[in-house]
């Protein structure tokens, strides 16, 4: 059995993303994954989970269950990688395994980490990879935290502005129903946009502002309820950019900003904490939106871009994790969007894990588009009132 960084990394990204949400799954086809390296003789994946912080446990675990210890022995599997996830929630140590059986072993195989092909375990046999804008400033698990008070309460709630610049939420209660709505927030009525992400990852939901006076604010969210102080992550320019935040990044867990200019320029913004949001790197040009949603809309792990056009149609753009969108057309996957004002990506709005998005429509209609398989399902209205409310990203 050898070892492949790309396949270590594959797994650690799926340690991470069960550990966060707290759920046990395996990743749906992820030997047809990119980093899977195109196998051809097998592939296999273990999970298990401890309430205390022994990884050996992890193994002896496998060891003692039959499935399991079946797929560590197979033979046909050569190549392997690991990922370890730590929480301070019940279960406090996650672990996946990945296996594949390789005719020829791929790039980048070695009999050990740090090691080399040639079997020496000295030094790193590979050059450091070029640093890219997707690169994570700290390998950071946020804590799993009681939200029952909190102002956002989790990340199938919706959130308005009102006429009179306040911000509402109605929370989730799960099944495409919601809560009343309950005002959470004031002296919004400047905002260009208002986005509800954890930008610092600490468990709490936070709002990323964009300001018709072109700064961009974060307001950290309390658990027992209320926000901190604005705190500035760009001064001037921002109001002229059509913006969208989540998790573009799959080696990242912090949420960056994507940002598409008037010339057609999509560019990537990393995650600074409460830093000047000044570096950027370029995604792809050519693009014309009149809005931005980032959600996973093909359901393979990775976001991708819902580019909303002015003549109501939604272009999809398939993202991969990284700097880069995928060299593939890109599909009309939507039309009739004309009126649409607002598209907020939800998760757990049908059930745990679901994935889908919210759109503010004329009428004083809001609609919930389910993802879960992949694509668009049929709408639903999600009940009101909504008049003289605009939906947050």
């Amino acid at each position: 059995m050898k070892y492949n960084s790309t396949v270590a990394g594959m797994a650690q990204e799926w340690s991470d993303s069960i550990a966060s949400r707290e759920v046990i799954e395996h990743r749906a086809s992820f030997w047809t994954d990119p980093r899977a390296l195109s196998p051809n003789n097998g592939a296999g994946e273990v999970i298990a989970i401890r309430t205390d912080r022994d990884a050996s446990q992890l193994v002896e675990w496998w060891k003692g269950s039959p499935g399991h210890n079946a797929m560590l022995i197979d033979p046909r599997f050569n190549v392997m990688g690991a990922g370890i996830s730590y929480t301070n929630s019940t279960y406090q140590i996650w672990g996946v395994v990945n296996f594949f059986g390789y005719t020829t072993l791929p790039a980048g195989t070695v009999d050990s980490p740090g090691g080399s092909a040639g079997g020496s375990t000295g030094g790193n046999p590979f050059p450091p990879a070029t640093p890219t804008m997707c690169d994570a400033p700290v390998k950071h698990m946020p804590p799993t935290l009681d939200l029952s008070a909190a102002s956002i309460t989790g990340p199938g709630d919706l959130v308005t502005v009102n006429a009179s610049g306040q911000l509402l939420n109605r929370a989730s209660t799960g099944g495409r129903s919601y809560a009343a709505a309950k005002v959470i927030g004031s002296g919004f009525g400047g905002a260009k946009e208002v986005f509800v992400t954890d930008w610092d990852r600490d468990g709490a939901y936070d709002l990323v502002t964009q300001w018709t006076t072109g700064n961009l604010t974060l307001h950290r969210g309390i658990a027992t309820g209320g926000f901190e102080p604005a705190v500035t992550l760009g001064s001037g320019g921002w109001q002229s950019l059509t913006l969208a935040v989540g998790g573009w990044c799959a080696n990242n867990r912090m949420p960056q900003i994507l940002a598409l200019d008037t010339g057609g320029n999509l560019y990537l913004y990393p995650n600074k904490g409460t830093g000047d949001l000044s570096a950027r790197t370029l995604i792809s040009g050519g693009i014309s939106a009149a809005r931005l949603a980032m959600v996973d809309y093909d359901a393979d792990g990775f976001q991708d871009v819902l580019a909303l056009r002015t003549d109501g149609s939604a272009l999809l753009y398939r993202g991969w994790g990284t700097t880069a969108l995928r060299s593939e057309s890109r599909p009309t996957v939507a039309t009739g969007w004309q009126d649409v004002t607002g598209i907020r990506a939800l998760k757990n709005v049908t059930a745990l894990n679901s994935t889908g998005i919210a759109l503010r429509r004329a009428s004083d209609t809001v609609q919930y588009w389910d993802l879960s398989g992949g694509s668009l399902a049929s709408p639903t209205n999600i009940t009101g009132p909504w008049a003289g409310q605009r939906l947050a990203q």
